[in-house]
């Protein structure tokens, strides 16, 4: 591939990479912090590392052509992605497996510098510089998708840890012998918060109860998914309503748990489930109030979002070259 020259590094754009189980989203991003122009890549059809970096780099040449732009590097966010390494190491939600060295690869490629950290510490670094945490030094983001992540900030800064894995939460074991987890273990927060999960949950409420005959009985059970449970919660279907009760219970619960070595100012959520609205925050307020240790109850926000969903992961890769 050939070299994109650049020049003028501070009023230059940058492209920041959102890696998801599902799909990679690809922005090009202004020097005012606006998303111009974007790409997707099915990120679940790739099982093969380098033919991924091959599109992934073309779908960038061919992004920045189209937009006739110079850009001075590419933030990555991804399952597993380790700041320190440039690497997404073992990642349980990707097809491609082991050690994948993408911020290399991007360099060989594009011949631009390239940095990758955990996707859930993008969207949180995105929410500080572009959203609803400005200003903030201290809060939690959990990111609820095909997997659920978090980024950490303490004291206005990303939380890497000794080896660049800190914040795995959505890798917390809530119930011990609980269902099965793509990282190899039991009872993991994911497995009941992801869209995945929640959409389990439904299917077992469902097989418990043989007389429902709501809005979601009427739909084939392959077809189920997380939003449309969501959209049937709010039309008042109460099977749906009960999942959600289940979910924010136990989101609550994590939440109150991980507030407790960083006593944040602010946890925030964001991800297709949190679209649900209501019927999923007011369980996760009322378990978060009821979990919390006395000394926080009252002091921290939950809030979602005030991104874009499809933005605010890229919006936080691409801050990382600035």
């Amino acid at each position: 591939m050939g070299d994109i020259k650049t020049s003028n590094k501070h009023y230059m754009y940058a492209i920041g990479i959102d890696i998801g189980g599902t799909n990679t989203d690809i922005g090009l991003v202004s020097p005012a912090g606006e998303v111009v122009a974007r790409k997707n890549l099915p990120t679940a059809q790739y099982s093969d590392a380098n033919l991924y970096a091959d599109d992934l780099a073309k779908t960038i040449q061919e992004l920045i052509a189209e937009q006739k732009v110079e850009v001075k590097g590419i933030g990555i966010g991804a399952p597993n992605g380790n700041f320190y390494t440039g690497c997404i190491e073992n990642a349980p939600n990707l097809n491609m497996k082991g050690n994948i060295y993408l911020a290399k690869m991007m360099e060989e490629r594009l011949h631009l510098p390239a940095v990758i950290t955990n996707d859930a510490n993008a969207a949180a670094y995105g929410e500080m510089v572009y959203g609803g945490a400005k200003g903030m030094k201290n809060f939690i983001m959990f990111t609820l998708g095909t997997g659920v992540g978090s980024g950490i900030i303490v004291d206005g800064k990303l939380l890497y840890g000794h080896d660049g894995f800190a914040g795995e939460l959505g890798h917390t074991i809530i119930f011990p012998e609980g269902r099965d987890c793509k990282c190899g273990r039991k009872g993991c927060l994911e497995q009941y918060t992801s869209a995945g999960g929640i959409r389990k949950t439904c299917l077992d409420m469902m097989s418990q109860d043989p007389y429902y005959d709501g809005i979601l009985s009427k739909v084939p059970v392959e077809e189920i998914d997380s939003k449309m449970i969501g959209d049937a919660a709010n039309a008042g279907d109460e099977l749906a309503l009960k999942v959600f009760e289940y979910t924010g219970n136990i989101l609550g619960l994590a939440m109150a748990n991980a507030v407790a070595f960083s006593s944040p100012e602010a946890v925030f959520l964001m991800g297709g489930p949190v679209k649900a609205g209501k019927v999923l925050l007011d369980p996760v307020m009322k378990s978060f109030d009821h979990n919390v240790l006395s000394n926080y109850r009252g002091k921290i926000k939950i809030m979602v979002s005030q991104l874009k969903q499809n933005d605010v992961a890229i919006l936080g890769a691409a801050a990382l070259v600035s």
